[in-house]
């Protein structure tokens, strides 16, 4: 299973019952990118009368978020909004579900053959799917959280790059962090250690099961995986115009993230939002406040951002 999407052969199809709506200035068709005997399913949405344009491939953040932004537990339609307010201003967009979430469920791989490359690799047959459309002129991606490195890895054939709310640090720093944060000593030293094994590339046959949320044995190869690989490093490797966007009310992502991405790639553009939180909406309350939006489908996203990503891709 964990070679399937390393060495495979990509077949493209649009749904043969695609169902289309419009929506004020764009409509939304329902697209279909079949891999072998796997579907992933996606939104491409176009402006209206767009015989020529940009493109975006807009890639979604960590756990189960579906293309729309959204988690069986919390909807805030931050990625749809996105795809919308894009369209609004020219711009086209894909949005996907990620294999084993939403629509793509059925696409799931079996957690100990989950690897981090299975989402990098669908990411680029997604991009190809996008490069096989010739009202597209050229092709920006837009990753959110965790999808900004799934982006950054994936962007060889992209024009440009936007990173948002994107972290600065490879995965094993930042769980490292977050354990850190909760002053338990203890705590580090029982899983410290498993998080060095694990970006040395060796699994870790005993876990206490106390940890085993974390470290069980079948989500080991998907850490060893996803631990290779250093934001900062991959976003120096792109040639293309990148633009990284970061909220100061973000309680999942730092400023300071944003800021060692923008250092390590030395001519990118660096946008800090002011009161923007990590699903990009404007939070003018506390933290409670900030923590209900993930459930408020009817705030909207931040306008500033909005217009940044629309002059980065149009520029």
């Amino acid at each position: 299973m964990k070679n399937l999407f390393l060495f495979f052969t990509v077949l493209f199809l649009a749904s043969a019952n695609a169902q289309t709506t419009k929506q004020d200035t764009f409509t939304e068709t329902n697209v279909t990118l079949k891999i072998n005997i796997d579907q992933l399913f996606g939104t491409l949405t176009v402006p209206d009368g767009m015989k020529k344009g940009p493109v975006a491939l807009i890639i979604a953040g960590s756990g189960p978020t579906d293309r729309n932004g959204n988690n069986p537990m919390m909807k805030n339609n931050s990625l749809k909004l996105l795809a919308e307010a894009l369209a609004k201003n020219g711009i086209a967009s894909l949005r996907f579900d990620k294999r084993g979430i939403g629509e793509s469920k059925k696409s799931a791989i079996t957690e100990s053959s989950l690897v981090f490359e299975n989402y990098t690799e669908d990411a680029k047959s997604w991009i190809n799917f996008l490069k096989q459309d010739k009202r597209f002129t050229q092709l920006t991606i837009i990753g959110h959280s965790e999808g900004s490195l799934i982006g950054m890895i994936a962007s060889g054939k992209a024009n440009k790059f936007v990173s948002i709310a994107g972290a600065g640090e490879s995965a094993d720093k930042l769980i490292k962090s977050q354990i850190s944060s909760k002053s338990n000593k203890q705590l580090e030293d029982m899983t410290f250690p498993i998080i060095d094994s694990l970006k040395a590339g060796n699994k870790v046959n005993k876990v206490d099961p106390l940890l085993n949320s974390l470290f069980r044995a079948s989500i080991q190869p998907y850490l060893i995986s996803w631990f290779k690989y250093d934001p900062q490093s991959e976003i120096k490797k792109l040639n293309i115009p990148v633009l990284i966007i970061q909220g100061n009310n973000d309680l999942q992502v730092s400023v300071k993230d944003a800021e060692e991405l923008s250092k390590a790639k030395t001519n990118s553009e660096l946008v800090i939002v002011d009161k923007m939180n990590h699903i990009m909406k404007i939070i003018e309350g506390d933290k409670q406040a900030n923590m209900e939006s993930y459930s408020n489908e009817n705030l909207p996203i931040s306008e500033t951002m909005v217009n940044k990503i629309v002059s980065f891709i149009k520029e």
